[in-house]
């Protein structure tokens, strides 16, 4: 793979647009590889790196230095919205590089919600099947960090929206968990989002797998005529699936009904990779969980608290809800991305829990929509997180729990998720009363 993807990059110009985690990765990568290379890095920050080869372009006009390059190798998270992509100017990632130049067999997971906790339980039942594997992509690993010294026989690549929104090859199995509005503003709504998401299946052909739930249709979005791959619809019918339930059952870290899916879907992904039911079943039993998504804090003054910071989505947020037992109050709420909440405020409003913390800026705005609907539910306008948690243990009723579940992104106080999860469960645990 490495010596076709330099060759690639060596007999093009080369833009690395945005420098974050991804973009400083596939510097790194083509100065091992052609260290007098010249190439352009822009971002809208400024760039620290002292390279003679190297052309930087920041500040706000960032983009318009794009027309001057054959290749743009962008980050994910760069936006272009209200902006027109040069023509002749070929945009790609280093998931779309991945695609077109790897060998080994890749697996391509995406969804607007699920997609970390499938992709961990399929790595971990090739695992107990012996299979050389890695688990790579946005799950925190860039794709080519970790396939520089040699090819895995299976990656297992946990694919974004912003990743697949200029990829032009597909995994030869794409895994598509769900599709919720989400990511609106980057992707100019919710066409572009689930067009982007689509990517990782319109470039399939005959031998490969499109692995869906079997209520999700994407017909109105995306043209599926050209593709011929097999589809496998995936329900929460346990037919065909009785081990697994009787796994999942037993596995207090894969609480709810969306995790008995996301097993369902890991599994479906395995059979096709001919991975024994044993180890399928073993790698669901003796799962973990994942950091920050309905992740048990502990009972702290006989409360239990969770943190489910991943649910930045109304949809997320309920189905938190809906799996965890005895919720006496819900932290909620974060940075307002285009999303409807009017489902989720009627949803509240019947719910049986009984204090409703609403941190800034949706939160906040939730309680007062219900508070002028006359909900009688005890609503709390708390200014931040450290305000939050310590309603919360004034008002929680011992022996039940505290659900931490934004349904909202967390930019507009943190710096991500994994960020707002951290400083929720730091100040759970040194609470003192």
């Amino acid at each position: 793979m490495f010596s076709e993807f330099i060759e690639f990059i060596e007999n093009h110009s080369i833009l690395i647009l945005g420098f974050g985690r991804e973009g400083r990765s596939t510097y790194d990568i083509i100065r091992r590889h052609l260290p007098e290379k010249e190439i352009g890095i822009s971002d809208i920050r400024e760039i620290d790196i002292e390279d003679p080869y190297v052309k930087i372009h920041t500040g706000k006009d960032y983009l318009e230095c794009m027309k001057d390059y054959q290749i743009v190798i962008k980050t994910p998270g760069v936006s272009f919205t209200d902006f027109i992509v040069p023509k002749n100017v070929i945009i790609t990632c280093q998931t779309d590089l991945f695609l077109h130049f790897s060998d080994c067999m890749c697996v391509g997971i995406t969804g607007t919600k699920g997609k970390t906790i499938v992709s961990t339980l399929l790595y971990n039942m090739l695992k107990n099947e012996g299979k050389n594997t890695c688990l790579i992509g946005n799950i925190g690993l860039p794709v080519l960090d970790t396939l520089e010294d040699g090819e895995p026989e299976i990656a297992i690549v946990e694919m974004s929206s912003h990743q697949l929104e200029f990829t032009t090859a597909s995994p030869h199995i794409a895994l598509v968990t769900n599709v919720y509005p989400e990511h609106l503003s980057h992707h100019n709504g919710f066409n572009g989002y689930i067009k982007s998401k689509m990517n990782i299946v319109m470039h399939q052909t005959s031998r490969d797998y499109f692995i869906s739930g079997a209520a999700d249709s994407y017909d109105d979005y995306v043209n599926f005529a050209n593709i011929s791959s097999t589809v496998i619809k995936v329900t929460s019918d346990i037919s065909g699936y009785e081990k697994i339930y009787e796994a999942v059952e037993q596995n207090k870290y894969l609480i709810g009904k969306h995790n008995l899916l996301n097993a369902f879907y890991a599994a479906a992904a395995a059979r096709c990779l001919g991975v024994s039911e044993e180890s399928i079943y073993k790698a669901i039993l003796e799962f973990k969980g994942v950091e920050n998504r309905l992740e048990p804090v502990g009972n702290i003054f006989g409360i239990d608290f969770y943190c489910d910071s991943t649910a930045t989505i109304p949809q997320a947020t309920i189905a938190g809800i809906e799996a965890v037992e005895n919720i006496d109050t819900l932290i909620f709420g974060g940075q307002s991305s285009g999303v409807d909440y009017d489902y989720l405020e009627n949803y509240l409003a019947k719910s049986k829990i009984t204090n409703l913390i609403g941190l800034p800026d949706t939160g906040r705005q939730i309680c007062i929509n219900l508070a002028n609907r006359g909900c009688q539910k005890n609503m709390i306008l708390a200014e931040d997180m450290e305000a939050a948690v310590n309603k919360a243990f004034a008002v929680t009723a011992k022996g039940k729990a505290c659900l931490m579940s934004p349904a909202a992104s967390s930019y507009n106080v943190y710096k991500d998720f994994e960020h707002k999860g951290k400083h929720f469960k730091d100040l759970v645990k040194n609470y003192r009363g």
